[in-house]
């Protein structure tokens, strides 16, 4: 079984655990990689030091409001690196601005998700970007959910 990496950049240590217990419970092998600025998510991305050995995600989740660099910063860097744009971000956000949307929207993101405030709510979106990314969708270099078998849960 193909594990599935995704990269979380998130500030929220809340949020941050919240969305570990959502992925833990998938029936798919994921493996949450999770860093609180957007500085080192751009060093995790492009193998720079201390992450020289990192793989590449299948799946950034990417809050926007982080320190260093903000998640528009991320973004925008992402897709304008040839060896990162086709990387899916799904932007994972508190903002319902719909000029941040739009804006998100233009500079590549493959998503805008805003972050529900109580558990539950948060626990099952996490659940839909799961299902939706790696059971819908086909994904770059092979990889689909589908075709990932469960791990027997």
């Amino acid at each position: 079984m193909k594990q599935i990496n995704v990269l979380l950049v998130e500030d929220n240590p809340g949020d941050t655990e919240l969305t570990r217990q959502s992925l833990a419970a998938s029936k798919l092998s994921i493996n949450l990689i999770a860093l609180d600025d957007g500085e080192k998510a751009l060093k995790y991305l492009k193998k720079e030091p201390p992450y020289q050995n990192a793989e590449r995600p299948d799946l950034v989740l990417l809050d926007l409001n982080l320190p260093k660099l903000s998640g528009g910063e991320v973004l925008r860097a992402i897709k304008a690196d040839k060896s990162l744009k086709s990387l899916p971000v799904v932007v994972l956000t508190s903002s319902e601005e719909e000029t941040e949307v739009s804006k998100c929207y233009a500079e590549g993101a493959n998503c805008y998700v805003v972050k529900p405030v109580d558990f539950k709510s948060f626990m099952a979106i996490v659940g839909l970007i799961e299902e939706f990314w790696f059971s819908v969708v086909k994904l770059g270099e092979g990889k689909q959910a589908g075709k990932l078998r469960g791990r027997g849960k």
